[in-house]
């Protein structure tokens, strides 16, 4: 199903309500999952997600009901986290920046400045650099799928009080960043003053001026309404990020391997289908984004990345993710230290 514009930002509740389906087979389903994910219902991820849902409720047969949970239903995500692992909950869409607090791998593809186009991204995460977080989220008690959906390139923006052209105008900048090292680490080295808020705090936090500003791609700028806060964009590029799709292992070991494959191939297929939403979302979210307000420029990144360097940030990371995970993430991005 090719998604429009329309279809992206145009369905509702319905959407995730559909993901409870109301036929009696699903109120007998043998097995009844619940899906958390702090993106709103509008958004490309929620969208693909409840479709998978469906897909899987009629592929089983009625056997297997997943209804997810968007906008954060569930706890923010580090709630939500330790839920998974618990399991209160049997599924959760981890934001990988957040999921680097339990699989620090996870950060591995948003080094910062690292990935320069999609089609590097896709090669890592498709290829090596995948399946080296797999193998780390598999460590932990998890069950990782096999696709990682987008998140897309992360950009900055700010309050009316400072537009972001430079290196020098990050200094002593109030920045939100999620609950995560690598992306305080990154801003920390750039000069700005980072705070980890959780993603469903955030609106609130930038419309009481708690932080100045944030780092996040245009799709959850505009589906969690961010330019009414917000001033200026700054079309940074700083990294890209992605979900996984998560399960508790317990709970995932309890399927049938026919159920199993069912499951894992309806959410990859629809991980490979929201990329392309993304993509296609991205190349109208800026003008859709100017009309509501909002003031975009694009920074030069060379003397973003050469600040890093001076600060150490690429020497610090490269230690932490070790040697064999490090050249596997340059296979893809080119030498970064």
């Amino acid at each position: 199903m090719k998604m429009t514009r329309r279809g992206l930002l145009g369905t509702g509740s319905g959407a995730v309500a559909a993901a409870m389906f109301g036929k009696p087979a699903v109120a007998a389903a043998e097995f009844d999952f619940k899906l958390g994910v702090d993106t709103p219902e509008t958004h490309p991820l929620t969208i693909r997600l409840v479709e998978a849902a469906k897909a899987v409720a009629e592929q089983s047969a009625g056997r297997v009901n997943i209804t997810v949970f968007s906008n954060s239903q569930l706890g923010g995500d580090p709630e939500m986290l330790s839920q998974v692992r618990a399991g209160g909950i049997e599924l959760m869409a981890a934001p990988s920046l957040t999921l680097s607090i339990l699989v620090p791998l996870s950060g591995l593809p948003s080094i910062g400045f690292a990935f320069q186009s999609y089609d590097q991204v896709w090669a890592a995460m498709d290829g090596g650099v995948g399946e080296t977080v797999r193998e780390a989220i598999g460590k932990t008690g998890l069950m990782p799928m096999k696709k990682v959906w987008d998140n897309g390139f992360r950009q900055i923006t700010s309050s009316s009080s400072r537009q972001l052209g430079s290196v020098d105008d990050l200094k002593g900048f109030k920045i939100r960043v999620p609950v995560t090292a690598l992306l305080t680490s990154l801003f920390s080295g750039l000069g700005a003053l980072p705070s980890s808020i959780s993603y469903s705090e955030l609106y609130s936090a930038l419309q009481t001026h708690i932080v100045e500003g944030q780092e996040n791609p245009l799709a959850q700028v505009s589906t969690g309404k961010l330019y009414e806060v917000q001033k200026y964009c700054a079309l940074s590029n700083h990294c890209w990020s992605g979900y996984w799709i998560i399960g508790n292992r317990r709970a995932m070991a309890s399927l049938p391997p026919d159920l199993l494959e069912i499951i894992n191939a309806a959410f990859d297929a629809a991980a490979v289908m929201e990329r392309a939403d993304l993509v296609e979302m991205d190349r109208s979210l800026q003008a859709e984004l100017t009309e509501k307000g909002m003031t975009f420029n694009k920074p030069d990144p060379v003397q973003f990345r050469a600040t890093l360097v001076k600060a150490g940030f690429y020497t610090q990371w490269q230690k932490t993710y070790g040697a064999d995970a490090w050249a596997a993430l340059e296979k893809y991005t080119g030498k970064l230290t």
